[in-house]
C-alpha cells in the first residue's frame, strides 16, 4: 500500500522560517563585514548561476518561438496547396518512384563500354546499387584503367588473386576477401604505383572431377573411366567454361580492378609448363621426391587426398552407418578380438577396430617387459586363413602393456603407426585391398573380390567357425571420411610423389624468430609455430 503524506506550508512559508532566514541573513552580513573577500565569491557564485538559469529559460522560450513558427508556417502552406506548393504528388508505380525508375532506364540505356555522364543521365533521389554501378565497370575496362603501363620507372605492385575453384559460384567469403585486394590495389594504384591483380581459376582437381563426375551419372549414366582421360578433359574444360564465366562476372560486379587481358585457369597450357619447370627444378634440388608411403586413400574416388581434406567422425561407440557404395550400413565404434595360434603350441589374443586388414597381418607386437609374453618373444603365430608364419616382435615405442591383452596385430601396409613398426623392424609390407577398395589376391579364394567392409563380417565368421573369434567391445574412435565423396578413408600404401617440407619449414621458423618475417598480428606466431614445428611432408600426387 502507498502512504500519503498530508499536505504541510512550505518551510520559508512558516514564521520560524521566516525568522530564520532573517537571522542567516543577519550572520552573512556579520560575515561579510569580517572576511570581504569570501562574501564576493558567494555572491559571484550566486550571480553566475542566476545567469545561466536565465540562459536556460530564454533558449526554451526562443525554441517554443520556432516551433509555434513552424506550425504556422505548415498550416499556411497546407491552406495554399496542399503541402507541395501546389504540385501534386508523384505517383509510383510498383512500389517505386517515378523518378528513381526513369533514374535507372537512362542508367542502363548508356551503351555497353561508353562514359556514363552524370550531366545527362540523372541521379536517383534514392541509393541504389544497380543505378550507381551500372555502366561504369565496361568503361573502366574499354579505357584500359586496370592494365599497368609498360616500361615506366613507377614502383610496381602486383598480386595474383587467389584462384576460386570452377566448382561453383562466388559467396560470401569471396566477397570480403576479394573487396580487401582490391582496395589495397587500388590504393596502391592512387599512390602512384604501376599496379597489377591477375585473375584467374583454378582446376581444383578432386573437387572438379567429383562435380563432373556426379554430372555424368546424374545426366548420362556413365562415369570417366566409359569417356577414358582425354574426352573427360573435355567435359571438365566445358565445366569450366560454364562456371568461371559466371565467377569472373561475379568478381567483375564487385568491381574488381583485375587486368582481365591477363586471365588464367590454373590448366592453361602456359602454366602447366610452369608447373613442370617447377616441379623438375625442385626434384633436382631433393625438394620434390618419390616415395612407397601411406597415404589417405579415397576408394570412391580412386585417389590420395591430403591431410586437410579429410573430415573426422567422432564416435563414442558402436555405430552403424551408410559408406558410399557399400552394400548396407557398417558398424564402427566397435573392437573386435580374436586369437592367433602360436607355433608350437598356445595362442596369443589380438584385437582391432579393422578385422578385415588382418589379411595384411606381417606381425604381432608384445611389449619388451610384459611378463606375460616373455616366453613368446621371437616366435611365431600362424595366420588362420594362409598359413602364413608370423613373427612375435617387441616394441616398447607402440605397445601398451596396460591397453587390451598388450599384444598388437601389425598391419604396416594399412596403418601411419604399424607402418613406423614396420620401418623399424624390417617387416614386410602386404596390400590387401585394390584401388577400388575390394580385397585383393591376398584374400585367398574365400575372400578375393569383396568390398572391404562386406569382408569384415565375413573374416569375423570365418574366425568363429575356427574358434578363434573372442568377442567384441565399444571402442571410442575417430573416423575419418574423405571431404568430397564422404567414403571413409582407407590408409593404404602407395607409391606417391612428395613435398620435403621439414628445411622450408625451419628457414620459415627462423625468418620469424628474426623478425625477418613478421607475422601480424603477433598473437598468431604460436600458431605458425606450432604448424609448421609438426609438419609432415606434403603428397602431391
Amino acid at each position: 500500500r502507498t502512504r500519503v503524506a498530508p499536505a504541510v506550508p512550505r518551510l520559508s512559508d512558516t514564521p520560524d522560517a521566516m525568522a530564520d532566514q532573517a537571522t542567516a541573513e543577519m550572520a552573512n552580513m556579520k560575515v561579510a563585514e569580517e572576511d570581504p573577500e569570501a562574501a564576493a565569491k558567494k555572491a559571484a557564485k550566486k550571480a553566475a548561476k542566476a545567469a545561466e538559469a536565465a540562459a536556460k529559460k530564454a533558449k526554451l522560450e526562443a525554441k517554443k518561438a520556432k516551433l509555434a513558427e513552424m506550425e504556422a508556417a505548415k498550416k499556411a502552406k497546407e491552406a495554399a496547396g496542399g503541402g507541395d506548393g501546389g504540385k501534386k504528388k508523384k505517383e509510383k508505380k510498383g512500389g517505386v518512384d517515378e523518378e528513381d525508375l526513369a533514374a535507372l532506364k537512362a542508367a542502363q540505356a548508356v551503351p555497353k563500354g561508353e562514359y556514363k555522364d552524370p550531366a545527362v543521365v540523372p541521379m536517383a533521389k534514392a541509393y541504389d546499387p544497380k543505378n550507381v554501378e551500372a555502366a561504369w565497370y565496361d568503361w573502366w575496362e574499354k579505357e584500359g584503367y586496370f592494365k599497368p603501363t609498360m616500361g615506366t620507372s613507377k614502383p610496381k605492385f602486383v598480386i595474383v588473386i587467389p584462384p576460386p575453384n570452377v566448382t561453383g559460384a562466388l559467396h560470401i567469403g569471396h566477397a570480403l576477401t576479394n573487396s580487401i585486394q582490391d582496395t589495397i590495389v587500388r590504393w596502391r594504384r592512387m599512390s602512384g604505383y604501376e599496379a597489377l591483380w591477375v585473375p584467374g581459376t583454378d582446376h581444383a582437381g578432386i573437387a572438379t572431377q567429383t562435380v563432373v563426375e556426379k554430372k555424368l551419372q546424374r545426366e548420362e549414366g556413365i562415369t570417366r573411366h566409359d569417356l577414358g582421360r582425354e574426352k573427360f578433359l573435355e567435359r571438365v574444360f566445358e565445366w569450366k567454361e560454364q562456371y568461371g564465366g559466371k565467377i569472373f562476372n561475379q568478381l567483375k560486379r564487385l568491381g574488381s580492378s583485375l587486368d582481365w587481358s591477363r586471365e588464367r585457369f590454373t590448366m592453361d597450357e602456359m602454366l602447366s609448363k610452369a608447373v613442370k619447370e617447377a616441379f623438375v627444378r625442385m626434384h633436382a634440388d631433393g625438394l620434390v621426391y618419390r616415395d612407397n608411403r601411406l597415404v589417405n586413400w579415397c576408394c570412391r574416388l580412386k585417389t590420395a587426398i591430403s591431410d586437410i581434406e579429410v573430415d573426422y567422425v567422432d564416435l563414442e561407440g558402436s555405430k552403424e552407418m551408410s559408406v558410399p557404395g557399400q552394400d548396407g550400413k557398417v558398424e564402427f565404434g566397435s573392437i573386435w578380438s580374436f586369437a592367433y595360434p602360436i607355433e608350437g603350441g598356445g595362442e596369443i589374443v589380438v584385437a582391432t577396430t579393422r578385422p578385415e586388414t588382418m589379411l595384411g597381418d606381417t606381425a604381432v607386437a608384445v611389449h619388451p617387459d610384459d611378463a606375460r609374453y616373455k616366453d613368446v618373444q621371437g616366435k611365431h603365430v600362424i595366420h588362420p586363413f594362409n598359413g602364413r608364419k608370423i613373427p612375435i616382435i617387441c616394441d616398447a615405442e607402440l605397445v601398451d602393456m596396460s591397453f587390451g591383452t598388450g599384444a598388437v596385430k601389425i598391419t604396416p601396409a594399412h596403418d601411419p603407426n604399424d607402418f613406423q613398426t614396420g620401418k623399424r623392424h624390417n617387416l614386410e609390407f602386404i596390400n590387401m585391398l585394390t584401388e577400388e577398395g575390394m580385397i585383393n589376391d591376398e584374400g585367398g579364394d574365400r575372400f578375393k573380390g569383396m568390398k572391404r567392409f562386406a569382408a569384415r563380417p565375413a573374416v569375423i565368421a570365418a574366425l568363429d567357425e575356427l574358434g578363434l573369434y573372442r568377442g567384441k567391445a565399444d571402442n571410442p574412435m575417430r573416423l575419418g571420411l574423405c571431404s568430397r565423396s564422404k567414403d571413409v578413408i582407407e590408409p593404404m600404401l602407395k607409391p606417391q610423389w612428395w613435398v620435403a617440407c621439414d628445411k622450408m619449414a625451419a628457414e620459415a621458423c627462423d625468418a620469424a624468430r628474426s623478425k625477418e618475417l613478421e607475422i601480424l598480428p603477433n598473437f598468431m606466431e604460436p600458431t605458425w609455430f606450432r604448424w609448421l614445428e609438426n609438419i609432415r611432408d606434403w603428397c602431391i600426387s
